[in-house]
């Protein structure tokens, strides 16, 4: 088995043992709203000051969920209503493994998540911002510098950039200006 076979093993066990509790379950009678935000670059603010414990961060993107109307931090007793000025988490980083049509995308979070780009977890564009969903709603915003890397993974198709991830396609943009 290869060192990148070995990482994605890894990461992928690290992410089936994650426990994430069961928010769609929990229908707290007490909501509200608090004081937190997430802005554009995935960081998170308590009244305006920057969450510097990133294991407080990682605990609270476990109990977020999206509904039609924005972004709570749930659980069974309460439910929060809290700012994401565009999608809570970013992709940071990429790991491919295979070629072609069964090479394997996987993204990693700032949150500590670690995603197979597939038809479940599709890589969209929105104009020329690209984006990964990520579990339940979640969506996470591809920075910069992982994008230049998947833009080298893809391949052109009819005047298009395509990139596959687990037997799927995904168009990032027209070539043609």
């Amino acid at each position: 088995m290869s060192d990148i076979d070995d990482l994605f093993d890894t990461l992928m066990r690290l992410q089936r043992n994650k426990r994430l509790p069961p928010l769609q379950q929990w229908q707290p009678d007490h909501a509200g709203e608090i004081d937190i935000r997430i802005d554009r670059e995935g960081n998170w603010y308590h009244e305006g000051v920057r969450i510097q414990r990133q294991s407080l961060v990682d605990l609270f993107a476990t109990i977020l969920r999206h509904e039609p109307d924005g972004y709570y931090l749930v659980t069974p007793v309460e439910k929060m209503k809290i700012v994401v000025e565009e999608v809570p988490f970013l992709a940071i980083d990429l790991d491919v493994r295979g070629a072609g049509q069964s090479k394997q995308l996987l993204f990693s979070t700032n949150v500590g998540d670690y995603i197979i780009a597939r038809q479940a977890n599709p890589i969209y564009m929105i104009g020329e911002r690209p984006f990964l969903h990520v579990r339940d709603g979640l969506e996470a915003r591809i920075q910069r510098s992982v994008f230049y890397r998947l833009v080298e993974e893809g391949e052109e198709q009819s005047n298009d950039l395509v990139v596959y991830s687990d037997g799927c396609a995904f168009n990032l943009g027209s070539l043609v200006a």
